[in-house]
């Protein structure tokens, strides 16, 4: 039986169909729906289309520190805007601190994500093009990654202070071992150059300015594509917390090359496995 024709008989003969709901319990059924559920039925009717407008409906689906976003990110008032409007505006990806890092909402969970490109990083040697050099591409969400030729001696570090909804967040870096090109108009990867990372693990390192400390080490993986290389997880409440996060490999016995930077990427922790980089 259609939507349209569902509902209750009334008297014998009177129906009673959806579109004949109060406005303000269908908000409260569609407060209690996903995102993507929720614009799917505001198309049913007109009841749920004006319901699905409600500042009640998205109160619960924003992140607890969207006013912060707005006025930091959107340089804007929040109440300038519905809740909706400030959703669908935070599902950006919306971009600051010079467009080296990025913002968004995941749709359907309503959790915010960060990424962080390389240009925003302390890098060994990154403006000697003897070492380094920087491939445009769309395999990036900046556009550009970073590609190391050849060094003795690596480290990757930043910084940053923001203030994340409270929560539990993993932090990765973002990279591939080869260079990325294009074979007869499809994606190859060139493993040529690289060499080193073999010898000795990359040793990774984030803290938190509320005490919390990781250090792990990885071998770093010639798969030809890339990989997110798990840091460690840091928890914060509802006040700023200054991150800073690193990678290392400082033998100097031998020269690595071949590597490709991109980002690191922070995200709640439940979501590291769904999260599409």
């Amino acid at each position: 039986m259609g939507v349209g024709q569902s509902g209750l008989r009334c008297n014998g003969s009177e129906r009673i169909g959806l579109g004949d709901l109060p406005e303000s319990c269908t908000a409260v059924i569609l407060a209690q729906l996903s995102p993507p559920e929720i614009c799917t039925l505001a198309e049913v009717n007109k009841t749920f289309h004006e319901a699905s407008l409600s500042d009640f409906v998205w109160n619960s689906k924003l992140p607890s520190n969207y006013e912060f976003l707005v006025r930091k990110l959107l340089n804007e008032c929040p109440t300038n805007f519905s809740k909706k409007e400030i959703f669908s505006r935070l599902c950006g990806p919306i971009r600051f601190d010079a467009g080296t890092k990025e913002i968004w909402v995941e749709k359907s969970s309503g959790k915010m994500c960060m990424a962080i490109s390389w240009k925003g990083m302390r890098i060994t040697g990154i403006d000697d093009r003897r070492y380094w050099s920087h491939i445009p591409t769309h395999e990036s969400r900046f556009h550009a990654i970073a590609y190391l030729k050849q060094v003795w001696w690596l480290e990757v570090g930043g910084e940053l202070e923001f203030k994340f909804p409270a929560g539990r967040y993993s932090l990765h870096f973002r990279l591939q071992l080869g260079k990325p090109t294009k074979k007869l108009g499809r994606r190859v990867c060139n493993s040529e150059g690289v060499h080193g990372w073999d010898v000795k693990p990359v040793k990774f390192q984030v803290s938190a300015s509320n005490g919390q400390h990781v250090v792990s080490q990885s071998y770093l993986k010639p798969t030809g594509n890339w990989v997110c290389y798990h840091v460690g997880d840091f928890t914060c409440g509802s006040m700023p917390i200054k991150i800073k996060y690193s990678l290392a490999q400082i033998d100097c016995t031998h020269t690595k090359g071949g590597l490709c930077l991109d980002s690191v990427i922070i995200c709640p922790t439940q979501l590291v496995h769904s999260l599409k980089y």
